[in-house]
C-alpha cells in the first residue's frame, strides 16, 4: 500500500484534477507536505505523535536547543528548510532515571535558580599607550557559557548546534547570527577615554579545538540589532580572544584602548556543577540547573513534529490518517485557487475526518484515570495506599 500515491489520488478526486496536465504531482506533494508539517500539529496533537526525547548532557553546558530536522528536498528540487523535530515537551522529565521538576515559566524556574550576577569584580587594569590585549581571569568558574537559540542556529545555514569555529582569523567568526538570538554569559567591561562603555562578551560560538576539560568560547564586540555583533581583532585560538569556561582564563583584544589605571570588570553566571535538579523549556531551549558536571541522560515526554512526505511511500506510518491528510491538502488548494463553492462543500467532510482522527487519540488520553489521593496512582493493583502500612 503506497500511502503517498493514495493521498495524491484522493486529492485529485476532491479538486477534480485527474491528471498532471491540470496540476502536477510535484505541486500536490508540496501541498501535502505543507499541511502535514505546518497544520496537523497545530490543529490536533495526536497520541501517535507522542514520544520520548532523550539526549546526553555535555559537561559545563546548561542550555540545549531542541533538535532540528536537516534540510529536505521535495520532488522538483524544492527544499524544506530546518524546523524543530519536536512540537514541545511535558512531564515526565528525568535525569539518569531520576524524576526532576519541569518548568515552562521563567519566573518560577529562576525564583529557584536565579541567574545571579555577582557585584562587579575588577580583574584587570588598563595600561593605556594604545594597548588593547589583556589576559584576564573570571572571578568564578567554571562559568555558564553563552547560548545561541534555535533561530540563530537556523541563520547559520547549518544544523550544527552549537556553532563550532576553527582556529584562525577573525573572518571565521559567524556574523550572520542575529544579535537577538545571542545570550551572552560572560562580560568584560571598562570605560574609555571619552566615557564610552567598552564591552566584550562571549558569543555562544565555540572553538572547534574545545574539549570537555577545556571549553573555549569565542569573544565578540556586541552590537546593535539585527547583525551588529562583530569579531575581535587578532583572530581566534586557545590563546587569543577566547574564554576558557573551565579555568576562567580569557585572552581579550578590546575594541578600544583602555586608559591607564582604568578598572576592567568581569561578570559571569556561576553555579556549582552537578547532577541537574530542574529543567526549564522556553524559547525552544531546555535549560538545566545546576549545569551538568558529567554526561547525564535527560529524558522528557514530547510531541513529535511529523516528518515530510517528500517523495517516499513510507514517510507516514499512520494509514488511518490518509484521507484526513488528503482532505487537508485539497482544502489548501481550494483556498488558494479561490474555489469557494467547493471549499464550503468539502469543509464538513474535512472536519469529520479530523474528528475521527482525534477520536483515536482521545480514547488513549482518557483511558487513564486522573490520579487522586483515593486512587491507585502507582497502577500496581486494585487498592490504594491509604491506611496501609509500610515495610
Amino acid at each position: 500500500m503506497n500511502l503517498l500515491n493514495d493521498i495524491i489520488t484522493y486529492v485529485r478526486r476532491i479538486i477534480k484534477s485527474p491528471t498532471n496536465a491540470d496540476i502536477s504531482d510535484t505541486l500536490l506533494i508540496d501541498y501535502i507536505n505543507r499541511f502535514w508539517l505546518m497544520d496537523v500539529d497545530a490543529r490536533i496533537q495526536t497520541f501517535d505523535l507522542k514520544t520520548k526525547y532523550q539526549f546526553q548532557t555535555t559537561p559545563g553546558i546548561s542550555d540545549y536547543n531542541t533538535p532540528l530536522y536537516s534540510v529536505q528536498t521535495e520532488p522538483g528540487g524544492q527544499t524544506i528548510g530546518p524546523f524543530p523535530v519536536y512540537q514541545g515537551f511535558s512531564q515526565t522529565a528525568t535525569v539518569n532515571g531520576i524524576q526532576m521538576p519541569f518548568y515552562t515559566q521563567r519566573e518560577t524556574f529562576f525564583n529557584l535558580w536565579p541567574n545571579y550576577i555577582q557585584s562587579l569584580v575588577q580583574v584587570g587594569t588598563g595600561t593605556g599607550n594604545g594597548s588593547t590585549v589583556y589576559q584576564l581571569t573570571l572571578p568564578f568558574f567554571p562559568a555558564i557559557p553563552g547560548h545561541i537559540d534555535i533561530t540563530g542556529i537556523i541563520a547559520t545555514g547549518s544544523t550544527q548546534d552549537p556553532p563550532l569555529v576553527p582556529s584562525g582569523p577573525s573572518t571565521e567568526f559567524i556574523t550572520t547570527i542575529p544579535t537577538t538570538s545571542v545570550y551572552s554569559g560572560v562580560y568584560f567591561t571598562a570605560t574609555g577615554a571619552n566615557g564610552q562603555n567598552i564591552v566584550v562578551a562571549d558569543s555562544g560560538q565555540f572553538l572547534r579545538d574545545s574539549t570537555n576539560s577545556d571549553l573555549y568560547g569565542l569573544l565578540m564586540a556586541p552590537g546593535a540589532a539585527p547583525l551588529g555583533n562583530q569579531p575581535l581583532a587578532g583572530g581566534y585560538n586557545t590563546s587569543l580572544n577566547t574564554v576558557n569556561y573551565v579555568t576562567g582564563v580569557a585572552n581579550v583584544t578590546f575594541p578600544a584602548t583602555i586608559p591607564a589605571g582604568t578598572p576592567i570588570q568581569a561578570q559571569c553566571y556561576f553555579f556549582q556543577p552537578g547532577i541537574p535538579r530542574g529543567v526549564l523549556f522556553y524559547n525552544n531551549t531546555l535549560s538545566l540547573r545546576p549545569p551538568p558536571n558529567l554526561q547525564y541522560l535527560v529524558e522528557l515526554d514530547a510531541y513529535l513534529t511529523p516528518a515530510a512526505f517528500l517523495n517516499t511511500s513510507s514517510a507516514i506510518p499512520f494509514g488511518y490518517m490518509a484521507e484526513y491528510i488528503a482532505r487537508g491538502a485539497a482544502r489548501k488548494i481550494l483556498a488558494d485557487t479561490g474555489d469557494i463553492d467547493q471549499f464550503q462543500f468539502y469543509e464538513p467532510l474535512f472536519k469529520e475526518q479530523e474528528t475521527l482522527v482525534w477520536k483515536r487519540s482521545q480514547r488513549q488520553f482518557t483511558s487513564t484515570r486522573t490520579a487522586t489521593i483515593f486512587s491507585d496512582v502507582q497502577g500496581g493493583g486494585t487498592f490504594n495506599n491509604v491506611g496501609q502500612g509500610t515495610l
